[in-house]
């Protein structure tokens, strides 16, 4: 597998040093190609693409109000679709804009089966407005509105979305940009509503040196955090790193000790994530098996 040489996300993006969301974004936009519109909420990267008359962005943008990503995807493909074209409608959001506030939009856009591409980049938190506890941020993490630590475990979006029945859905982590890549191939073969949860380690969010970030995606998918599958017409198969860390899981505090939001985090909320951890991986395992 080849991953093309066109970049259509320039240099000089307003983003952070080691931006996880840039870098899925890159990868993204390569696996769909210039036949591409992106529909961006306000989050992160709304910023990173550039303040008007300039962008870093080298394919059309429609830039829209957090809770309406998925209902204005809805509108343009079906238009697109009616004019006989082809183009990939992708919504490109964080967990902000889709496991909370952007959540009607997106249920409703899955049951209409509206023919498009969700993508959710989770840096576990409101990055773009200072890092508030998210739907997405997991137990434990400080931020700046869980200063102790936040007290509920992170919800799990990809069951929510999987009850929708779309043909195709997916989790990713730029750590492992080929498997990101062909996963977005792979999306954009299906009609009717995708959608893929990426990873997205946010440096001053989680607070690790920026030249991390890559070693950060890794941990959380050797420690079993975060876990790589795809589902074809709910057809589970985990990805390999994942088997990987089903039958021999890195150390978790090997993922949590580096990071600054995690500082001080009480041990029984150390042993409540890995029992997490551990259901969580041992149902998906059971999931494939019964194919």
């Amino acid at each position: 597998m080849k991953i093309p040489e066109e970049e259509y996300l320039l240099k000089c993006t307003a983003a952070c040093a080691g931006c996880s969301d840039s870098l899925t974004l890159r990868y993204v936009l390569k696996a769909a190609g210039p036949d591409t519109v992106l529909v961006v909420p306000a989050c992160c990267t709304s910023v990173i693409q550039g303040a008007y008359p300039y962008t870093a962005f080298n394919l059309p943008v429609v830039n829209i109000a957090f809770a309406a990503a998925a209902a204005c995807a809805s509108g343009m493909s079906e238009a697109l679709r009616a004019l006989g074209r082809k183009t990939h409608v992708i919504v490109y959001a964080g967990d902000g804009g889709t496991l909370d506030i952007g959540i009607q939009s997106l249920s409703g856009a899955f049951e209409r089966g509206t023919d498009f591409l969700y993508i959710c980049y989770d840096n576990e938190a409101y990055g773009n407005t200072g890092m508030q506890r998210s739907g997405g941020t997991p137990l434990g993490a400080r931020t700046t509105t869980t200063p102790m630590g936040k007290r509920h475990q992170k919800k799990d979006i990809d069951a929510i979305v999987a009850a929708h029945d779309p043909p195709f859905m997916a989790t990713a982590c730029p750590a492992y940009p080929r498997d990101l890549f062909q996963k977005v191939r792979n999306a954009l073969t299906f009609r009717g509503p995708s959608f893929i949860h990426v990873l997205a380690p946010c440096p001053p969010g989680w607070r690790f040196p920026p030249e991390k970030s890559v070693e950060m995606g890794k941990l959380a998918v050797k420690t079993g955090m975060w876990v790589l599958y795809e589902r074809r017409h709910g057809k589970l198969s985990l990805s390999a790193p994942s088997k990987t860390a089903l039958k021999n899981p890195a150390p978790l505090e090997e993922y949590l000790s580096p990071q600054g939001r995690f500082e001080g985090m009480d041990g029984a909320d150390i042993e409540a994530l890995k029992r997490h951890i551990s259901e969580n991986l041992l149902k998906l395992a059971s999931e494939e098996a019964k194919g």
